[in-house]
């Protein structure tokens, strides 16, 4: 019907085209009224589509990261910093995402051999001065350096809040968590590990180094 409707009206214009008489363009103007009204009733009406919003909010970078725990790290102090010696093979520097804090770190190695890890400490044991603190990576471990707001001997790298119980007041000994790491390194090591790891123990055991990992590669 519709198109029976568009070839009448382009019949009827052209005849309006070529009467000449008053009554006749009369007549052939109305019944072009009539018949476009009737069209406009037939025929669908098509609307523009509505503008569909998109949202451009970034989704954040470190969202969805799962991160593994450390396979091992120990520790050791001096008057004026601490140095925590992170055991991880495959760490890249530029990979490294360090937060320093006046009491607290947060460091986070990314894509080391594909995996994601995070080490950190959200109360440390004594405040700490945050824009000297550095790591250092070496091709088999990450050591991080610690400097002191003030001078003197952490008993542990955590703050406990808990009063210490009679007889448990004693300093701990940073070379045990060392000597720890080292035992679990020379029973997973090959025969050239286990040479390097027992000349290291036997060096710290003489006092000839205070860091047994010194030798290390």
């Amino acid at each position: 019907m519709a198109e029976d409707l568009s070839l009448d009206l382009e019949e009827l214009r052209h005849l309006h085209s070529i009467a000449k008489r008053p009554r006749v363009l009369s007549l052939i103007s109305s019944e072009i009224s009539n018949l476009e009204k009737l069209s406009k009733e037939t025929v669908p009406q098509t609307h523009a589509p509505t503008p569909v919003s998109i949202s451009t909010a970034k989704v954040p970078i470190n969202s969805g990261i799962v991160y593994t725990p450390l396979p091992g790290f120990s520790w050791d102090q001096d008057n004026d910093k601490v140095k925590i010696y992170v055991s991880l093979e495959g760490i890249e520097q530029e990979k490294v995402e360090a937060d320093y804090k006046k009491q607290s770190i947060d460091i986070k190695f990314h894509d080391v051999k594909g995996k994601n890890y995070r080490f950190a400490i959200p109360k440390l044991n004594k405040e700490i001065v945050p824009e000297k603190c550095k790591l250092l990576v070496k091709p088999t471990r990450a050591v991080i350096t610690l400097y002191k707001a003030s001078k003197g001997n952490w008993l542990d790298l955590h703050l406990k809040e808990d009063k210490l119980k009679p007889g448990l007041d004693k300093e701990r000994d940073p070379m045990a968590g060392i000597m720890d790491l080292m035992k679990n390194m020379y029973d997973e090591g090959d025969d050239e590990m286990k040479r390097t790891i027992a000349k290291a123990w036997t060096d710290a055991r003489s006092g000839k180094t205070a860091d047994p990992l010194k030798g290390f590669p």
